[in-house]
């Protein structure tokens, strides 16, 4: 369960750094944003996982073999644009005006990662479910807590949130490929 818990982390670092970003432009509203992006969020990083995890699932026989190398690789790929991420600008600067619609494309465009770690999943004796919960609920709390730390203390921690989930990921992947 200490992998769950490490892999909810590190994926939640994405939407963190994101609300840190949305808190630092919007400080005007933030309980309202910040209940906003952890919901968002939070839906999103649960829902994927569990996506990538029934997708590996469904092909886990044929490439069974290989599931080790594939998680790996799937999760170096994850931690290494993470960390490119965190030295490269955020696209939440670029947003004057926070809707549910731009909500939405964010909430999608952090947890794209989370599917593809989701097959990782196949690969833990853990139940799904619970771990998607985890990851969803451990992401609602980060995401809740960027927007107040980006009003506070601007951008400052984005860069340091996603190159931690970067390194993070790329560890769990060493660790997938070891079992």
């Amino acid at each position: 369960m200490i992998e769950v818990l490490v892999l909810a982390v590190a994926l939640s670092m994405d939407a963190f750094a994101v609300s840190i970003g949305l808190g630092s432009k919007h400080e005007k509203r933030t309980v309202t944003l910040a209940a906003q992006a952890a919901i968002y969020f939070g839906i999103f990083q649960a829902l994927m996982p569990l996506i990538g995890f029934l997708g590996g699932k469904g092909v886990l026989g044929w490439v069974e073999s290989y599931a080790n190398w594939i998680a790996f690789s799937l999760l170096v790929l994850i931690g290494g644009k993470m960390i490119y991420e965190s030295v490269s600008e955020g696209v939440e600067e670029d947003i004057a005006q926070i809707t549910h619609k731009v909500l939405l494309i964010l909430a999608i465009a952090t947890s794209i990662d989370a599917m593809a770690a989701g097959f990782s999943l196949t690969l833990l004796d853990v139940n799904p479910f619970l771990a998607c919960a985890i990851i969803g609920i451990t992401t609602f709390i980060f995401s809740w807590v960027g927007v107040f730390v980006g009003a506070k203390s601007g951008t400052y921690l984005e860069s340091k949130a996603e190159l931690l989930g970067g390194i993070i990921l790329i560890l769990i992947g060493f660790k997938v490929l070891l079992l």
